[in-house]
């Protein structure tokens, strides 16, 4: 079966899918978006992302395409369509096409695609077995990342220069030296039975599974401070993790070239990913 994916109303072979070529979004990446988790055929924390979108779409002075109750019903119909047990749905809304110009057009609307893929849960589950590694970098990235825009050119030269040195995510460090999160992940580290992740401000996406393992946490009465922490901390540190809306909750074992803890998988790690997941709300 083919995949099938939602481009402005049409739902479309993915092969066959495109956008016009002066869409604002592949010009200018102006435009903003959202992944969702798939668990069991369900979207994980779906409110949470969808409030999030439309917090970026007020940040960017964009209208929604569509009335807001449409979009739970094209993506629970893409996840049906291809047969999507374990996945995300990636959605992304452009300002729209318009002849070239810096300037905001007038009376156009907004460009919407969503797209459907699956993937193994069980490679998840080798990856949190086994943990990943590390690379830190600058922090190139513009003064607004709070929003969830589509203007990733910095943090996708991050990971690949992570990826170039065998390492699997970026921890992206600001001009003071402290870790402000992944490129595409938010970072944890633990000491001495605590968790420590930088608090929220703009340099820092508010991460949906970053705030349902803090619920999780708080429910659990376990122990969480929201601080910068910079490389003396991450090497003093007992255990690091990211989480993300695909990684969901995932130990660190390397930074750079040195082990956390003693190289794998920490006593904290199975804990945090059954808070996380007890956390989550499923739609």
């Amino acid at each position: 079966m083919s995949r099938v994916s939602y481009i402005n109303g049409k739902y479309c072979d993915h092969v066959d899918a495109s956008v016009h070529i002066e869409d604002r979004g592949y010009q200018f990446a102006d435009g903003v978006y959202e992944v969702f988790g798939i668990l069991n055929k369900k979207i994980v924390d779906y409110e949470s992302h969808l409030n999030r979108l439309f917090v970026s779409l007020k940040q960017v002075k964009m209208q929604s395409p569509i009335n807001k109750k449409a979009y739970l019903f094209h993506i629970k119909r893409l996840i049906s369509i291809n047969l999507i047990n374990d996945g995300l749905i990636y959605l992304q809304i452009t300002r729209g096409v318009a002849e070239r110009d810096f300037k905001f057009p007038v009376d156009i609307k907004p460009s919407l695609v969503i797209i459907a893929k699956s993937f193994q849960k069980n490679q998840y589950e080798a990856n949190f077995s086994k943990g990943i590694k590390i690379k830190t970098t600058k922090d190139l990235r513009w003064k607004r990342v709070d929003i969830k825009t589509i203007n990733l050119l910095a943090p996708v030269l991050a990971k690949q220069h992570a990826f170039e040195q065998n390492f699997d995510e970026a921890w992206l460090i600001d001009d003071e030296g402290f870790v402000t999160e992944g490129s595409s992940s938010t970072a944890w580290i633990l000491k001495k039975n605590v968790l420590y992740t930088t608090p929220l401000s703009n340099s820092i996406l508010n991460g949906i599974t970053r705030q349902s393992l803090i619920n999780g946490l708080k429910k659990n009465k376990l122990k969480l401070i929201e601080k910068k922490f910079n490389i003396k901390d991450i090497k003093n540190s007992d255990e690091a993790f990211i989480t993300s809306a695909t990684q969901y909750v995932m130990p660190v074992i390397q930074v750079n070239n040195f082990k956390i803890g003693n190289g794998r998988k920490g006593k904290y790690a199975e804990t945090f990913k059954k808070v996380y997941m007890e956390a989550i709300k499923l739609s």
